[in-house]
């Protein structure tokens, strides 16, 4: 992001949602907290285990491409592709 750039803003919610990676072998559950034009922040059980790329997929269906871009224990902040 550039020094002057304004981050878009983030709306709270609280779904559920599943991550996708392995090449849509593997997925894990977790609780979307906020969500922007540019990313999301997810709860998850275990962050450690996700790679870097994943597929956000959300409870109508609908999918975003993300890259991690922030990673805690519990917690993941995601940048859509």
């Amino acid at each position: 992001m550039q020094a002057d750039a304004v981050p878009a803003p983030r709306r709270r919610v609280l779904k559920g949602v599943r991550l996708v990676f392995n090449q849509g072998r593997s997925t894990m559950s977790g609780l979307l907290r906020d969500i922007s034009e540019t990313g999301a922040r997810v709860s998850v059980e275990n962050s450690l285990v996700i790679p870097d790329e994943v597929i956000l997929l959300f409870q109508d269906g609908s999918r975003k491409n993300c890259r991690v871009a922030r990673r805690e224990l519990r917690e993941l902040g995601l940048h859509f592709c």
